[in-house]
């Protein structure tokens, strides 16, 4: 048995659109957002969980745009929990800049 194509538009469920990422090791990107004068990139990272290996964990992770060399990223505990990466990622997206920011205020 052949294994079935994807169209072209139509992205694999199974893993993140490949659209806006920015090659980061800090996982896919999902946005920028403003927060106190500073730019933040927002980053999806996928978190695998032994006892459920058929969801899609995933958190957070914010990176200031001006980062000095001592300043790491900080991130959410794991907040998404979808059936697929996809969908995980549909869902980050789906966060508005009110929640995003909230989130970014309770890890700094």
């Amino acid at each position: 048995m052949e294994p079935r194509s994807q169209s072209p538009d139509k992205p694999n469920s199974g893993s993140p659109p490949r659209g806006g990422e920015s090659g980061s090791d800090h996982g896919t990107h999902v946005t920028t957002i403003a927060h106190e004068g500073r730019f933040w990139e927002v980053f999806l990272e996928f978190v695998d969980d032994p006892r459920d290996p058929d969801s899609a964990r995933a958190r957070l992770c914010y990176v200031p745009t001006d980062r000095a060399e001592h300043e790491g990223p900080v991130r959410t505990t794991v907040i998404i929990i979808e059936p697929t990466q996809h969908e995980a990622y549909d869902a980050a997206r789906a966060l508005d800049r009110y929640h995003l920011t909230a989130m970014l205020r309770s890890v700094i």
